[in-house]
Parts: structure tokens; C-alpha cells; sequence
């Protein structure tokens, strides 16, 4: 009989310690992350640098002309600039960036989603997710305090997706990107996992590949807590530091900087064509590990000798520690870019690029070799009989500005056909030398010799040293938590860039004359008139 009680005795103080760690371990961390979320709504002070002055209340209500405002959030920026001397405010309320687009939007044709339709996408969508996550909370025994997600039509992401157009990812006026980029910046994260396209790579990476799809520029998705989600890609290279020149573009670095300054060139040249993109301080222990459910990325996370948390991408040539990124010792910076709507809902041709490069160290593709290329191209469908063609043109420019050599594909939303605008996916090895200016990138623009005179009248508006583009380009980034964003090089080099785009097409001007330059379609027709800009000064 003693020796009975003894066991009960044994078994009751097993069980005791066992609840008691269950309690320290998993239930007391979740009452903790509740009480400060509370007391901090706007989510954890961590994620915000200290010299930053929070944006939240500035761009929550809005003001008069808020069509200007909201798009430009030129608020926080006008008050840094000294209010009327607000060279991004003044670009924006511009005669170019206030006429009304064309064709003009007339019914749900001209809008990606059908709004209903979407909505209830989106509620099947968390009920799974919420399912999910309490399987595996059961799973794994755990005791979950963690509220089950709702669908909310008005969370910015929704709306975001509600809004894309043909005319654009978002409208000039719409204030739902502001918000978005504010949401991103300050949601606390509840899930994190690799991206697709690193998911089907895990355990089939061929090393023998010179151009390998992953490792060095480790991506992850993460999850917040309005069910939004975003591309996180963290900081891999200093500001001031420059691409090797003896690297290939196939190999170089993608930069977390790149993306963030990207969507706000796209913005300020008024194609809208980059998706929503934001920069965060982010802990990647809290917001990463402890919420991951993707037991591979928790197996790759590991201290350093400095004490720092690191995590790096399961693949079989770069499942190394030198290739980890690290936090500091917890906080990591990375750029978020928002999440287009789910291909079910929306479906996106991937087509290749015409001037796409050779992914070899000697090769060379025909327009690197033919300076009548564009001839070809223009036989072919559909660069024949759209305004394919021109876009592409519109994506050359953009990328010459930013210096970007990667851009071997581009994508657009099958509904809008083949006159739909491209997509400006995938920006970060933009920004790499601000000491060399690629010429080839503007192949599309020398070899074609066309352009759209919206383009051209952006252009040399924002030549202009009222509306200089380093300059309200270095305003725009002073909104990012992150700022500065570019160093001063870099921001010099579009000016520099700019007038090489500039002095291209006046050499087919007057090679070819303006009417054969100058494009002019039904989307132009509206455009102020030349005599605003001198169409080949």
C-alpha cells in the first residue's frame, strides 16, 4: 500500500510539472502577446524606428483635395518639406496626373474582380485557414486563446483587390494604398511560409544549373492579422554598397531597398503597375518562427556567435549558414509587397520578355547581335496589332531608370487581353550600380523607336527642376519607415538616366520624324497638349 501511494504520488507531481510547463511554455506566451496588444493597438513599438514619427493618424482621415493627398500621402511629406514648397504634392496635383484616364471605366468589365464573387472566395478562404489552424493547434496539444479570423470588407487588401482596374493596380485618387502600405507596416503577422516557387524547389535543386532560382534571394510570406498577406524580402545588402562588376545580373543580390523605391518610381511615372510595396523592421522571431506552422523553415532558423536570430533557405547548394540572413539581434529589415488577387480569382499570363537576356556567361540573345530586331518583333502577334509593344516599351523605361537587367518575363491579367497593362513584378535586383547606366536595358526604346506621349510628357515633366525626379523621389521615400532608402547616388543617377531616356527619343525624332515616334492611341487622346512640354526638347 505504501508503495501505491507513492506512485500516485509520483504520478501527480509528473502531471503537475507537466501542466505547469504547458502553462509557462505555450499559455502564458499567448496571454502576454494579448496584454500587449492591447495596450499597443497600433502593434509592437519594436517594429518602428524610434527617429520615425508614426504616419497612422496623418493618412487615417482625409483632408480636402484628397484625391491628390491620399494618392501622393504627400501629408507627412509636405510638413517635412516646409507645406508649399512640396515638390511631390505639386507633381501631383499637376494638370498630367489630374486628366481623366481613358477609355473611361463603364461596368464590371473594366474591373479585375466581380466584387461578390471575390467576397465569398475570400470568407471560404479564412473558414480553411481557421480549420487549419486549429487542427494543428490540436495536434500539437496546445491550449489556443487566438480568436478565429473574419473576412472584413473594409480591410485594405480587400479593397485593394477591389479596386484593380485595367487602368492600373489603383486608381490616382484611391486612398486604399495608403492605408494598405500603413496596414503592412504595423499588423502584427499570424502565419509565415516559404513562397510557392521555393516550396517546389525544396529537395530538387540542381547544382549543376549556373543560374540557380534560390537561396541568396530567400523570399517568405507572411500572413497578418487581417488576413492580408505580402512578400517579405529581407535586407541582404548595405545601402551604399554597389554590385561587384564583375558580377552576372543572374547572380546578383535582390534587394530589399529595390522594391520599396521601385513602387514609388511606378508611382511618381504614374504607371501604377507595381503592386503596393512597403519597408519594416521586422522580429523575426515573434513574427516568424513563433508563427510559422512550416516545420522545414523552422529547422533553419539557428543563433550566431554574435547572438543574432538567422534563418536561411532549405535548398541542397545554399542550406548553409553563410548564406543565412540574420535580425539584430531579433529585428531584421525586409520590404513587404502587398499579395495580388489569388490566381483562381484572376488569372495572369507569364509571357516572356522579347528582349529577354541569355542566361549563360557567353552567350547572346538576337537583339544583342541585330539592331533591326524590332522589325521582327513587330510581325509577330501581338506586338503587331495592340499596344503590347508600347508597354513593353513603358517597362524598359522603367527598368533603365532603376538599373534592372532581370527581367526575363512579364506578366498581365488574362480578363484585360492583350491591351492590358504589365505588371512590374519582381524589382529587387533594381538599384545594384548607380555608377554605370546599362544602355542595353533601353533596347525595347532605341531599336523600336516608339513611345507613348503620356509617357514622354512624364518624362520630361519630371526633367524639370520644379518637379526634378531625384527630388520628389527622395520625398516619396522619406514616408518609408526605413528612409532613407537610397543613398544620394543613386537618387542623382535618375536624373542622369532620365536625360539619356530624354535624348534617346529625340534621336528618333529626328530620325524618323514625330508622328512616327510619338505614339498616339485612344489612351493618350486626352493628354494635355504639347505645347506643356515640348515633346522633343
Amino acid at each position: 500500500m505504501p508503495g501505491l501511494r507513492r506512485d500516485r504520488l509520483l504520478t501527480l507531481l509528473l502531471l503537475g510539472a507537466l501542466l505547469s510547463a504547458d502553462l509557462y511554455f505555450h499559455l502564458w506566451p499567448q496571454v502576454r502577446r494579448q496584454l500587449r496588444s492591447r495596450e499597443h493597438p497600433r502593434g509592437c513599438p519594436c517594429a518602428r524606428r524610434a527617429s520615425s514619427p508614426a504616419p497612422d493618424s496623418a493618412a487615417a482621415s482625409p483632408a480636402p483635395r484628397a484625391a491628390a493627398r491620399n494618392f501622393s500621402r504627400a501629408g507627412p511629406g509636405t510638413e517635412r518639406h516646409g507645406g508649399r514648397g512640396s515638390k511631390l504634392q505639386a507633381l501631383f496635383v499637376h494638370p498630367l496626373y489630374r486628366v481623366p484616364e481613358e477609355p473611361p471605366l463603364l461596368g464590371p468589365e473594366d474591373s479585375l474582380l466581380a466584387s461578390q464573387e471575390a467576397l465569398r472566395y475570400y470568407r471560404r478562404k479564412v473558414a480553411r485557414w481557421n480549420r487549419r489552424h486549429k487542427m494543428y493547434k490540436e495536434q500539437l496539444n496546445l491550449t489556443s486563446l487566438d480568436i478565429p479570423q473574419q473576412l472584413r470588407l473594409e480591410a485594405s487588401w480587400v479593397q485593394f483587390h477591389l479596386g484593380i482596374s485595367r487602368h492600373g493596380l489603383y486608381s490616382r485618387s484611391s486612398p486604399v494604398v495608403s492605408q494598405l502600405l500603413q496596414d503592412m507596416r504595423r499588423f502584427p503577422t499570424i502565419s509565415a511560409d516559404y513562397s510557392q516557387d521555393e516550396k517546389a524547389l525544396l529537395g530538387a535543386c540542381d547544382c549543376t544549373q549556373i543560374v540557380k532560382p534560390s537561396g541568396v534571394h530567400l523570399k517568405l510570406v507572411l500572413r497578418f492579422s487581417d488576413f492580408g498577406k505580402a512578400m517579405f524580402k529581407p535586407m541582404r545588402q548595405q545601402r551604399d554598397e554597389e554590385t561587384p562588376a564583375d558580377f552576372f545580373y543572374f547572380i546578383d543580390f535582390q534587394r530589399h531597398n529595390a522594391e520599396i523605391a521601385a513602387f514609388h518610381l511606378d508611382r511618381i511615372l504614374d504607371f501604377r503597375r507595381v503592386p503596393p510595396t512597403v519597408g519594416r523592421l521586422v522580429n523575426v522571431t515573434k513574427e516568424i518562427l513563433e508563427v510559422t506552422k512550416n516545420e522545414i523553415l523552422q529547422s533553419v532558423f539557428f543563433v550566431s556567435p554574435a547572438s543574432n536570430v538567422c534563418f536561411f533557405a532549405k535548398c541542397p547548394y545554399m542550406c548553409k549558414t553563410e548564406y543565412a540572413v540574420c535580425g539584430n539581434p531579433h529585428l531584421l529589415e525586409g520590404s513587404l509587397s502587398a499579395f495580388l488577387p489569388s490566381l483562381n480569382l484572376a488569372p495572369r499570363l507569364s509571357v516572356p520578355n522579347p528582349w529577354i537576356r541569355s542566361y549563360s556567361l557567353a552567350g547572346k540573345e538576337e537583339w544583342e547581335v541585330n539592331p533591326l530586331y524590332c522589325d521582327t518583333v513587330k510581325q509577330i502577334y501581338p506586338y503587331n496589332s495592340s499596344n503590347r509593344l508600347l508597354n513593353i516599351i513603358d517597362m524598359a523605361i522603367f527598368d533603365f531608370l532603376i538599373g534592372n537587367m532581370d527581367r526575363h518575363h512579364y506578366e498581365m491579367f488574362t480578363k484585360f487581353g492583350d491591351d492590358g497593362f504589365l505588371i512590374h513584378l519582381d524589382n529587387a535586383r533594381g538599384f545594384g550600380r548607380h555608377s554605370q547606366d546599362e544602355l542595353s536595358i533601353l533596347s525595347p526604346l532605341s531599336q523600336c523607336c516608339r513611345i507613348k506621349k503620356k509617357t514622354l510628357l512624364h518624362l520630361q515633366l519630371l526633367a524639370q527642376a520644379d518637379y526634378r525626379l531625384s527630388d520628389v523621389m527622395r520625398e516619396s521615400l522619406l514616408e518609408d519607415q526605413l528612409s532613407p532608402v537610397l543613398t544620394e547616388p543613386h537618387l542623382l543617377a535618375l536624373d542622369r538616366r532620365l536625360q539619356i531616356i530624354l535624348q534617346t527619343v529625340e534621336r528618333c525624332v529626328e530620325a524618323h520624324g514625330e508622328q512616327n515616334v510619338i505614339a498616339m492611341d485612344p489612351s493618350e487622346q486626352s493628354a494635355p497638349d504639347s505645347s506643356q512640354a515640348n515633346l522633343t526638347s
